[in-house]
């Protein structure tokens, strides 16, 4: 089962250090690859703060910069999409000072979350604070991917998303939230593997190697994803390399694949 789940999510145990310049331009050509095909002009994606993002947004950038050298108009819009005032800004600011991207727009979604939770929240009394608190989280990453559609929509852009292979082994990414995306350019990557590609884009080690963390939880804020995981992205990382892993940690990968293998398939549909 465990080089079954590596198979079905494409994950490329070859990479390894010393293989990341290759990677990174087949990965740049796949970026260009796919907005020439779709005939697009502008690529869209959302900057946290997290090495996820820096890195799928680094990419991009050197990719519409290389179809401009070839005479294609292209650009990279980064957004920033912050929920009120977000604790790690520093961070985003400085992960948008080594992308260097050709535009920057900044959309505060604390309005549209609150408005919609407000007339949520007025039916459902019963409701306890911390599924309240879950739903919402849901809400502003779905808020969040809204916004990217429409500036792509708005610059005939494709939409970028971070999924990596560890994120969708465990599903976690919120259904039609940061997993809705036109192109993933950083999918089939452990964790390990997108930091061993961040570094070799000479990112600051500080964001390589933060603690990762969605922040969606207003009650447990910063919450890394390690701690809602179960197991650390190491474990995870072993398991989709086919290394060997513990019976616990496999029991709590292989259990996560099968209870959120709807989030990696399309609607379902009558036979």
């Amino acid at each position: 089962m465990q080089n079954r789940i590596a198979q079905e999510l494409n994950i490329n145990r070859q990479l390894v250090k010393g293989g990341e310049t290759k990677e990174i331009q087949r990965r740049i050509g796949f970026i260009k690859t796919t907005l020439r095909s779709a005939g697009c002009t502008a690529l869209v994606l959302g900057i946290s703060g997290g090495v996820d993002s820096l890195t799928a947004g680094r990419l991009c950038q050197l990719a519409v910069e290389q179809l401009r050298a070839e005479g294609y108009a292209a650009r990279f819009i980064a957004m920033r999409l912050p929920y009120k005032t977000q604790a790690d800004e520093s961070d985003a600011k400085a992960s948008l000072d080594f992308i260097t991207p050709d535009h920057i727009d900044t959309l505060n979604i604390a309005a549209s979350v609150d408005g919609l939770m407000a007339s949520l929240t007025a039916t459902d009394a019963s409701a306890s604070a911390s599924h309240v608190d879950f739903i919402k989280g849901n809400v502003k990453a779905r808020t969040r991917m809204i916004a990217q559609y429409a500036v792509a929509n708005l610059h005939n852009g494709l939409v970028v998303g971070t999924d990596h292979g560890a994120e969708a082994l465990m599903g976690f990414f919120t259904k039609f939230g940061d997993g809705a995306c036109d192109l993933a350019p950083l999918s089939g990557l452990t964790k390990t593997q997108v930091r061993l590609l961040a570094s070799a884009l000479g990112a600051p080690d500080n964001l390589v190697h933060k603690h990762p963390t969605a922040d969606l939880e207003e009650l447990a804020p910063g919450k890394p994803d390690e701690h809602a995981y179960g197991c650390s992205y190491a474990e995870i990382d072993a398991y989709l390399m086919g290394e060997p892993v513990s019976e616990r940690v496999r029991a709590i990968v292989e259990g996560a694949y099968s209870k959120t293998a709807h989030k990696r398939s399309l609607p379902i549909t009558p036979a």
